[in-house]
């Protein structure tokens, strides 16, 4: 539970989320428009002040543990709140993420989307999108950089379990990279929906690499294991037990 004073700071930690999205994105634009490097260093920009304000305004200290890949490879991550979506992309050198179609219509995070390269999917079209997915990160021009999925294809909630999507084992197969597990306890400080914020150390923890090879269901069984098992470390670590919460949803 927070204290009136922590939501308070809460609430003025929200507040200043979203015109200081609109002025980095405006500062900006001259530069992004006409470069990737300009629209990846706005959203840099972005998810370092947002850290950062995390850290003194609320007492969210971010930290990343093992070590990002430098190169062309799969991300495969675990999702519990738009804290881990910058968290990710701001330890990455060159990330896109594969995302909702939907996102492509919001002011600012949709223009810059487009600008960094990232891949649309229309959930709507189901066994389509996942070809028209594919299709994109193939066809894209971005060179050694970082595909970033959320396994499950949707914000989960700290200790509930939900199944890990055929998305993320298709483009194992088909891209042929390395493929590196992300674990994250981020939900436990900023949760998925609202605006409660906790102090505490929110962690992104980039897990031992699943090389190419595999067959798909061997794949998605190993991704779900490390990054599960991963993500209930660093959970207990920071003093939750997902195994009451697992109970009560299979209840």
């Amino acid at each position: 539970m927070m204290t009136p004073l922590q939501r308070l700071r809460a609430m003025l930690f929200s507040v200043q989320m979203y015109p200081m999205m609109l002025v980095i994105g405006l500062l900006y634009a001259p530069w992004a428009i006409f470069s990737k490097h300009g629209a990846r260093a706005c959203c840099k920009a972005y998810a370092n002040w947002i850290m950062w304000t995390a850290g003194w305004m609320v007492g969210i200290r971010c930290e990343v543990r093992g070590t990002p890949p430098a190169g062309g490879a799969l991300i495969a991550a675990k999702h519990q709140s738009f804290l881990d979506i910058l968290m990710i992309f701001a330890a990455l050198p060159t990330g896109r993420f594969i995302m909702k179609k939907e996102i492509l219509r919001m002011p600012v995070i949709g223009q810059y989307a487009r600008l960094l390269g990232c891949v649309a999917v229309d959930r709507a079209k189901r066994g389509g999108a996942i070809d028209k997915m594919v299709q994109d990160a193939e066809a894209s021009d971005e060179e050694a950089g970082q595909l970033i999925i959320f396994a499950q294809g949707t914000r989960v909630v700290p200790g509930v379990k939900a199944p890990y999507k055929v998305g993320a084992g298709v483009l194992y197969e088909q891209l042929n990279q390395t493929c590196v597990p992300v674990a994250v306890n981020v939900g436990l400080m900023w949760p998925r929906k609202g605006i409660t914020r906790l102090p505490g150390v929110a962690v992104i923890e980039f897990l031992e690499p699943i090389e190419p090879g595999l067959e798909r269901k061997e794949f998605l069984n190993l991704l779900e294991q490390r990054v599960e098992a991963g993500s209930d470390a660093l959970m207990r670590e920071a003093g939750f037990d997902p195994a009451p919460a697992v109970a009560k949803q299979a209840g």
